[in-house]
Order: C-alpha cells, then sequence, then structure tokens
C-alpha cells in the first residue's frame, strides 16, 4: 500500500513533465515535440530532446502549440505575448489581456523569451591560429581575428578586425615575413523584408604592400535575394571613396561596388560563409579590387569552434614591383559569444 502512495505521485510527475512541451504538427501527419525557439515567418525552429534543434519549412507545419509563451510580431510591427495555438490559416495567442488572433501569412516572427531576449544583443566570435618551427631555423606565424554583430529586425551593425604576423629567424637573423592588419564597421538597415542600405568603413595595412593606411568609406543598396533560418543570401551595389596612404605616394580615388555575401548551416555543427566584393574603380578607369573571405566553421562545444578561412585581397594596380594579390589561409580556435556568435 505504501509502495502504491510513492508510485502514483510518482507518476503523475513523470506524466506532468513529458506533457509540459511545445508540439508541432506536420501536414503529412508527423508530430514533433520540443521547444520552439524560432520562427521567421518562412521556417519554424524546435529544439528536441532526441534530434537537437530541427528547422521546419512553415509551408510544412500544420498547427503549432506551445506549453510556453511565445513573442508574436506581425509584419506592421504589432507584438503579443502568450501561449500559442493554430487553427487553419490562423494563430490564436492568448495573452494576459485576452486571446488575440493574427492570419498566419501576417506574422513576421515567432520567438521564445530567450530568443526575444537576444534580439539586439552583440554577439560574435574571437580567432587565433599560431604556428612555430623551431631547429636550423626559427619561424612564427601568428592570426588573430574579431567579430561582433548586433542584430536586431531592423538593422545590423558590424564591426570587425583581423591581423596577421609571420617572423623567421635564420642564423640569427630575424626577419619579419608579413604583418597586416584589416578592420572596418559596418552598419545595415532594412527598408522592408527584402530591400536594406548599408554604409561602412574599412581599414587596411600592409606593410609589405607599403601601404601605411587604406581607408574606404561607402554606401549603397542591398537585397536579401535569399532569407531563410538555415541559408541567406544578400545582393548589394553602391559607391565608395577609397584613400590609400603608401610610404612614397598617396592616392584617392572613386569607386562602385558590388558584392554578395552568402551564409549557409549544413546541420547544427557545421556552417559556411561566403563574401565577395568587387571596386571598380571610377576615377582611374580599368583599375579595380576584389576582397574575397570564406569560412568553414564546425562547433566543437556550446562556445567553441574549429575555423578554417581564406581571405584574398586583389588590387590591379599595386606599387611598381610589388604583387597586386595576397592570399591568406588560417585555421584555428573559435571562441564565440553572444547569439551571433552561436
Amino acid at each position: 500500500m505504501f509502495r502504491k502512495l510513492l508510485v502514483y505521485p510518482f507518476a503523475l510527475f513523470m506524466f506532468t513533465c513529458v506533457s509540459r512541451a511545445d508540439q508541432v504538427t506536420l501536414t503529412n501527419g508527423d508530430r514533433i515535440t520540443g521547444t520552439i525557439k524560432s520562427s521567421d515567418g518562412t521556417s519554424l525552429i524546435i529544439k528536441t530532446d532526441y534530434a537537437g534543434e530541427l528547422t521546419l519549412k512553415w509551408s510544412a507545419v500544420k498547427s503549432v502549440t506551445s506549453d510556453d509563451p511565445l513573442y508574436v510580431t506581425s509584419k506592421d510591427g504589432r507584438q503579443v505575448f502568450g501561449k500559442v495555438s493554430t487553427a487553419d490559416d490562423k494563430i490564436e495567442v492568448a495573452s494576459s489581456s485576452g486571446e488575440v488572433t493574427v492570419a498566419k501569412d501576417t506574422v513576421k516572427s515567432m520567438r521564445s523569451k530567450s530568443a526575444q531576449d537576444e534580439v539586439g544583443a552583440w554577439g560574435g566570435y574571437l580567432d587565433s591560429g599560431l604556428s612555430l618551427s623551431r631547429g636550423n631555423s626559427d619561424t612564427t606565424n601568428f592570426t588573430l581575428g574579431a567579430n561582433a554583430v548586433r542584430a536586431t529586425d531592423k538593422s545590423k551593425t558590424t564591426i570587425f578586425a583581423t591581423s596577421l604576423y609571420s617572423r623567421s629567424d635564420v642564423l640569427g637573423v630575424s626577419t619579419t615575413t608579413a604583418s597586416a592588419i584589416n578592420a572596418g564597421l559596418r552598419y545595415d538597415h532594412n527598408i522592408s523584408d527584402r530591400t536594406f542600405a548599408f554604409v561602412f568603413t574599412n581599414f587596411d595595412h600592409d606593410r609589405f604592400q607599403e601601404l601605411d593606411l587604406r581607408n574606404v568609406l561607402g554606401g549603397g543598396l542591398g537585397f536579401h535575394a535569399i532569407k531563410t533560418t538555415a541559408t541567406t543570401l544578400d545582393l548589394s551595389a553602391g559607391a565608395t571613396f577609397n584613400q590609400e596612404y603608401y610610404t612614397t605616394l598617396t592616392r584617392r580615388s572613386a569607386e562602385v561596388v558590388a558584392g554578395e555575401a552568402f551564409d549557409h548551416k549544413l546541420n547544427g555543427a557545421v556552417s559556411l560563409h561566403e563574401r565577395l566584393d568587387a571596386y571598380p574603380n571610377v576615377t582611374d578607369l580599368g583599375q579595380y579590387r576584389i576582397v574575397f573571405d570564406t569560412a568553414a566553421i564546425t562547433k566543437i562545444a556550446k562556445f567553441l569552434s574549429w575555423q578554417v578561412d581564406v581571405s584574398d585581397r586583389y588590387q590591379s594596380n599595386p606599387l611598381f614591383g610589388l604583387k597586386g594579390n595576397d592570399l591568406l589561409l588560417t585555421t584555428g580556435i573559435r571562441v564565440t559569444f553572444g547569439p551571433q556568435g552561436k
């Protein structure tokens, strides 16, 4: 009798724990149980105990029932907070002030409280790579990169910096073989769901191109060609003013810029990032610059990843006797922080 008295409360507790979960029913009849993280109107992310985070096409979702309150934001900017359930093509939100009904096709985003708290918070990463050799010749190669992003529904601010240093010691003679720094600041503002405006400034220093400082100021318009939870593709075009301060001369020129940026999550652990910008020179016709960056990131732990980066900088009119192309391959540990570093 005493055992039964213990079993019944335990069974009730276990049933309550299991039943307290969000549920998503797909159009094919499959049912997924977990915790709804977010939705951007085209896809929905739900975290499960058995498969981690799953990204579902919104068009494949038949119904949603949340056990915890969600923030539901419509395309006209209205926001309501409460438990969510769906009926036909409508989303019903049980808010503290009463039930609110929102048409399914007018929903811009749907987020859990933790996901909503991350909107507007700074996040990013710190990359480092080091290689050493000792013996008949001593070499040291060190790379360091940092990126910080603050993203909201309307805008994104990005700050970044990378540096490369390489030194070789042979027979007691020390020689620096690479010394370069690249940094910048960019602000993107969404005009609509598909279009955005941007402004930026970049700074470059390369000792072996005899470049003391390059400062580029620019801006323009862009288009979100693909915008899903797993994949984004942005196309952009604009104009810039380029100031180059070399050891022996100074050059100033107007440029146009055309570029694309592609990001894709292969799964919960691996992601790919790529960006290409071309700068045709308007002041000195026929000359141009190309900036290309790509990276493959593999998550090791929550805030730790392994990264492989390839960067290429090409300039058609370097100083006499110098090469116009600088190619850099780095790999090492990435430490992430905040929502944008996930």
